[in-house]
């Protein structure tokens, strides 16, 4: 599932061709996707103008010139690409604006879904508004996030997943951020210091900026709008890297996987402590 340097890609690249336009039309090809679309969702969309395009959590919300704001979650394989000529099979929603370009929203695992919100209820709607801090915010101190994870025993690795007290993070950049810190995934949350999340936060922050810089990880479905791929994976130190030494200097130790939560952690034994 794209995580928040692949989705603040997204954002970035829409807003580069959608920003200031005016939607002219909205043709869906399917009724839904993992949920039915809006009711009436062409109908309230086209005419307006595009004001900006911004990210929250994993989603892509798009402000629109009649105080709404059209909320967009990729799902695990949802991507837009132009459409010059035919669409393709998976392409579910097309969106012409005023420009002349044409836009594909495709998905084909359909796990995607959409909404359309009163600008001003965003972050008050049902999808937002058990969300937590955002990890890049330049107001996020590491006394706050400290004091976030306090109340939780649960370990490290699965409360950073939890979207409730710092959102966007997902496997991949949960292994790597915890790994560069050397902390354990299996600390309980309440257990970390306010010298671990000193360590921890920085490390969260620069990977997820070095991620974005390269346009995300491309795993499976995930590409930018112009059909690039991401590049971080290129960069993975511990994610996906079972069996291989671990990169952290005078470090002898091996990368491990275990299940824990469901998901895939990778970790070293040696210095994540």
């Amino acid at each position: 599932m794209p995580e928040l340097p692949e989705v603040e890609t997204v954002c970035q690249e829409l807003a580069k061709v959608l920003s200031d336009q005016q939607i002219q039309e909205i043709t869906l090809r399917r009724e839904n996707l993992r949920y039915p679309f809006p009711y009436l969702m062409p109908e309230r969309l086209q005419g307006a103008t595009i004001l900006g395009i911004r990210r929250r959590a994993k989603y892509i919300l798009i402000d629109l010139s009649t105080a709404d704001t059209w909320l967009i979650h990729l799902g695990m394989s949802g991507k837009f690409h132009e459409v010059k000529e035919t669409p393709g099979k998976h392409d579910h929603l097309l969106l012409l604006v005023s420009s002349g370009l044409i836009l594909a929203y495709n998905d084909p695992r359909r796990f995607g879904y959409m909404a359309v919100l009163p600008t001003a209820q965003v972050e008050t709607s049902p999808y937002c508004k058990e969300l937590g801090k955002e990890p890049l915010d330049p107001d996020l101190t590491v006394a706050m996030t400290h004091q976030l994870f306090l109340n939780s025993k649960r370990p490290i690795k699965t409360a950073l997943l939890e979207q409730q007290r710092l959102v966007g993070l997902g496997n991949i950049y949960v292994c790597e951020s915890l790994w560069a810190a050397g902390i354990s995934p299996f600390r309980e949350s309440n257990s970390l210091s306010l010298q671990d999340w000193q360590r921890l936060l920085p490390e969260i922050q620069g990977v997820l900026r070095r991620a974005i810089a390269v346009g995300g990880s491309t795993l499976k479905d995930y590409k930018q709008i112009d059909g690039k791929l991401g590049y971080f994976q290129h960069h993975f130190s511990v994610y996906d890297c079972a069996g291989e030494a671990c990169q952290t200097p005078q470090c002898d130790g091996t990368i491990s996987r275990v299940v824990q939560s469901g998901r895939s952690t990778f970790y070293c034994s040696r210095c994540q402590k």
